[in-house]
């Protein structure tokens, strides 16, 4: 595929993630024009000057600190504004404060004329993406959640650490939300075209221990991190990245994201982590996997953790 080499991206928030994210978008030469806002000028104007220094060994790219006025012809706005999770502290615990904030940046945005995609990152992120669909008035395909899809990659890097393996030989994805109530979708993982218990039974004689252990692992990543260093963000920034590369590139490409769900797996109005088609035109196909019994189960637990906390949120924004 033929990569648009006119694609212009904003970036709002320039925290932590976002300035994470323009580096990588930066190393990977996406796009002809980066621009950066931030409430704080000063911060979003020296990372776009640092920025700019690396592009003599890359591509050519404009990059400066933006206004939400240079919104109007963007292809990507890449949403990373909001509170930062601290210690102790849910993803679904920051909703209240972060819908705040995501209206106001939303309504500004689209005063701009904006007419591109929407790409939301900032947490929880599955209730602040259905917040930016609403408030933009946008359809469904257009407004796109980073959702499990970090959370896959580490999956996908916890197996092959596990099996001794290179992470992009792994298929496999966690669903539903991306919090404490997502899940592994084990039945469909693989690898090299042998199912993931085929492995596992290789390596180990309780299968389902193994299987535990990697999941936990998974699920508790972004806690030991956050405990570590006090925010997660290399790790989402390149999977950002690459979301605006298959958008950038439109290549169809297959990937787990946050996507807008109307009776797929038993769950509407929301948005779930699953696999879907992406293209330049946003998402193409969410793809309904087969869930066993307890991944269904599983499913819907996650949804109504979901759907509740949203509710509360949407009816104080006035939705």
């Amino acid at each position: 595929m033929i990569q648009n080499p006119n694609a212009k991206v904003i970036l709002v928030g320039d925290g932590s993630v976002g300035s994470s994210f323009a580096f990588a978008m930066t190393l990977k030469g996406l796009g002809r024009e980066l621009g950066i806002i931030d409430v704080n000028t000063r911060k979003a104007q020296g990372d776009a000057m640092d920025l700019t220094a690396a592009l003599t060994y890359n591509s050519a790219k404009t990059i400066y600190a933006a206004e939400y006025s240079d919104c109007s012809d963007a292809d990507i706005v890449v949403l990373t504004a909001g509170a930062p999770q601290k210690p102790g502290e849910t993803r679904l615990d920051l909703v209240h404060k972060n819908l705040a904030i995501v209206k106001d940046v939303v309504e500004q945005i689209m005063e701009s004329g904006f007419n591109g995609i929407f790409l939301v990152a900032a947490n929880p992120v599955d209730i602040l993406t259905y917040a930016v669909l609403k408030i933009s008035g946008f359809p469904k395909e257009r407004v796109i959640s980073s959702g499990t899809s970090l959370d896959s990659a580490r999956f996908c890097d916890e197996i092959a650490r596990y099996l001794e393996l290179d992470p992009r030989d792994v298929s496999a994805s966690i669903m539903g939300e991306h919090g404490d109530t997502s899940f592994p979708l084990w039945s469909q993982a693989s690898i090299g075209g042998r199912h993931i218990d085929e492995w596992l039974a290789d390596k180990t004689d309780d299968i389902e221990a193994a299987k535990k252990k990697i999941y936990t692992d998974v699920r508790d990543k972004a806690y030991h991190i956050i405990d570590a260093k006090g925010a997660t963000y290399y790790g989402v920034a390149t999977v950002l990245a690459k979301i605006c590369h298959i958008i950038i590139e439109d290549s169809h490409s297959i990937i787990t994201v946050g996507a807008y769900l109307e009776g797929e797996y038993g769950c509407e109005d929301i948005y779930m982590g699953t696999p879907v088609v992406l293209s330049r035109s946003g998402i193409q196909k969410v793809i309904e996997v087969p869930l066993n019994e307890k991944e269904q189960e599983q499913m819907q637990i996650s949804y109504k953790a979901l759907k509740e906390v949203q509710d509360q949120g949407m009816a104080k924004l006035g939705f």
